[in-house]
């Protein structure tokens, strides 16, 4: 998969993970060196968003996100934010777990790297049995998120579930 970034064409180190597919739970480091878990099924809903760079404008589509949640009752889901390495310098989001793929294991997993080992723009949801639900993987990394899609999404993914997966 080709990646544009301004005049630059990277490419995707390997196939992403697809939708159906098990999850796998990785661990991230915040700033304060601290690790956590996300991924896999741990009974909640999941929204992961990888990124190569955060600027202004994704720190706006993230607060949109919230605000859309929130609007549409759509709580006790699990927000993270990844980034490939410590270079970056990470925000203080009040409703999100941020941290960095320190051991490289979510950009390999969940097929995300990008040919210079930064991580692609993506999306994912995970449902609450630990499956990828959905997932959006940015051709563009200037471009936003489609969280009106996502928030659908989300929806189902906090509805179906039954204790017996999504398809159960």
């Amino acid at each position: 998969m080709q990646i544009i970034y301004n005049s630059s064409t990277l490419t995707l180190e390997d196939m992403p993970l697809d939708v159906g597919y098990a999850s796998e739970r990785v661990t991230l480091k915040n700033n304060a060196g601290e690790t956590f878990i996300i991924g896999g099924q741990n009974g909640a809903t999941q929204l992961l968003i990888s990124v190569p760079f955060i600027d202004d404008p994704l720190i706006t589509q993230l607060r949109k996100i919230d605000t859309l949640l929130s609007l549409n009752a759509l709580g006790g889901i699990t927000q993270a934010l990844i980034v490939a390495n410590d270079k970056h310098e990470l925000p203080a989001l009040e409703e999100w777990l941020v941290g960095y793929d320190y051991d490289e294991a979510f950009g390999d997993y969940y097929g995300i790297r990008l040919s210079n080992k930064e991580l692609a723009k993506s999306l994912f949801i995970i449902s609450k049995d630990g499956a990828v639900f959905y997932h959006e993987i940015l051709n563009d990394l200037n471009a936003p998120f489609s969280f009106d899609k996502a928030l659908v999404k989300i929806s189902a993914a906090q509805s179906c579930y039954t204790g017996k997966g999504c398809h159960g």
